[in-house]
């Protein structure tokens, strides 16, 4: 419990400053806003392209492993969508924002050191082919539904080419395109150049999670909390259990599983704000989901390292 508090704790300091500071008035809330624009169109796209493209991408994937995660976030994102829609009554863009909460998990912030901290860093690999792919999947997921929702009455080929407008516009989904294509080519990128990335994206999740504390001053859980609860529900425990019962039907090997599990049993990630803010919906659910669902991480990443070999 003492190393999950190491890694979840930091993550509220970050968080609580950025509230704090806007709260009393020091820091504005155009200035929050234009630090999520920051992160959402310069810093994360340069920490995707720059880890996507130094990634052994052949030594990574592992179709098992991605189908046992995988599986779940679909499967969470669909109950997230269909929940939001019919038991909420909300409408379905928003209810497609709700249910990328439920879709991407926090697999590198959180993930990632809990995993690190609990099995070592040797067992990171599996981690990695996750997040290799946790992002393009995720964004091309929540962006076709949400055109298809946003384009209701247009004939179908428009339709196709507004979501391709849609993703190929998006600065999140060129990083990873770029990523990918440089990681392919085998071209090296320019040492200078590449140093001004790694500065960028070393800016990205602390200015996220700034940025976040700072949006949650404005947008309060009131009248959201049975919302909240079912995203909470779905990412924490119906993700992650998705994820073991798929693992053990394909013989997934031990830390291929522990890898899988840990990373399904996180909080949505700051990305679901971030989505939520690209479209704007639901943006008081994203962010208090991202919020009150880290907090209960602490709790449930501990029940889920007891219940796995």
């Amino acid at each position: 419990m003492g190393a999950l508090l190491d890694v979840v704790l930091p993550v509220f300091i970050v968080i609580g400053a950025g509230y704090l500071v806007v709260w009393l008035g020091w820091f504005a809330q155009s200035g929050v806003d234009g630090l999520i624009r920051f992160t959402q169109n310069f810093a994360i796209p340069c920490l995707l392209f720059t880890a996507i493209s130094q990634l052994d991408l052949a030594q990574h994937f592992n179709a098992p492993l991605l189908i046992s995660f995988y599986t779940g976030a679909l499967s969470c994102f669909a109950l997230g969508t269909i929940g939001a829609r019919l038991i909420f009554g909300r409408s379905w863009e928003e209810a497609i924002a709700i249910g990328f909460c439920c879709l991407f998990s926090n697999s590198l912030l959180l993930g990632l050191p809990i995993t690190e901290r609990a099995y070592g860093g040797d067992a990171l690999e599996a981690n990695f082919a996750i997040i290799a792919l946790h992002s393009p999947f995720c964004y091309a997921v929540g962006i076709t539904a949400m055109e298809i929702a946003r384009a209701r009455g247009t004939a179908s080929g428009a339709v196709v080419l507004k979501v391709l407008k849609a993703m190929f516009s998006n600065a999140l989904i060129l990083g990873i395109c770029l990523g990918v294509a440089a990681n392919l080519s085998g071209l090296p990128v320019p040492g200078p150049l590449q140093g001004g990335l790694d500065l960028i994206a070393r800016a990205a999740l602390p200015a996220a999670l700034f940025g976040l504390g700072g949006v949650l001053v404005q947008y309060r859980p009131e009248g959201d909390l049975r919302v909240i609860a079912m995203v909470c529900l779905l990412s924490l425990c119906v993700h992650p259990a998705i994820t073991f019962g798929l693992g053990t039907a394909l013989s997934l090997p031990d830390n291929e599983m522990r890898s899988a599990v840990i990373t399904g049993a996180m909080a949505p990630g700051i990305s679901a704000y971030i989505f939520a803010n690209m479209y704007r919906a639901a943006r008081r659910v994203a962010a208090s989901a991202v919020l009150i669902g880290t907090a209960l991480s602490i709790l449930t990443a501990w029940v889920w390292l007891g219940l796995l070999p």
